[in-house]
């Protein structure tokens, strides 16, 4: 039979191991796997539609860096490799950010990818927009913001305490306790 004592103890420890509390455990993880979510949907959404390409989305970018993309698109090799990185990194990036599973690089690899489209689509008040651009912004989008996100969870992890990551990565939290006692 647990005392009083004990209870107090072991939430004690719990927050000391992980370094966080369990509503910031909750809210963590369902950032993750919501972001998640979005990548996986968006790269299934991709695989599964009939001839579906990023050929019209390259060559109508806008900004700086439009020239780039156009060429992506001008060269049918190229495109070909863009379009697969571009459907399985949304695969690959969603399901592991879904389950917890290389949570870390693959927040990195989506800040990457979500970098590409906001470079792609500037929302810039001097460019023109077009029909890939969901709203009017200055700045600040939803790539923008999912890349914050991202970021957020790179510096606070939540998978190796409710993903995959745990069971692969078992003593990761053992070292940060040793390295920052606090």
């Amino acid at each position: 039979m647990l005392t009083k004592f004990k209870l107090k103890e072991m939430k004690h420890n719990t927050r000391v191991k992980s370094g966080y509390s369990n509503v910031q455990v909750v809210a963590l993880t369902i950032l993750r796997v919501l972001i998640g979510w979005h990548f996986l949907y968006e790269g299934l959404v991709k695989i599964y539609t009939p001839g579906w390409t990023a050929k019209s989305y390259l060559l109508a970018s806008v900004g700086p860096f439009s020239s780039v993309f156009k060429a992506l698109a001008e060269s049918a090799s190229v495109l070909q490799i863009a379009d697969f990185l571009n459907v399985w990194g949304l695969i690959l990036i969603g399901l592991s950010l879904f389950v917890g599973l290389f949570s870390r690089l693959s927040n990195w690899f989506g800040i990457a990818l979500l970098a590409f489209y906001y470079l792609s689509y500037p929302p810039f008040a001097d460019l023109a927009t077009s029909g890939y651009v969901e709203g009017n912004y200055w700045i600040v989008n939803r790539n923008l913001i999912e890349m914050a996100a991202l970021f957020v969870l790179v510096m606070f992890p939540s998978s190796h305490i409710t993903g995959l990551d745990r069971f692969i990565f078992p003593d990761q939290e053992k070292d940060k306790l040793v390295s920052n006692p606090h």
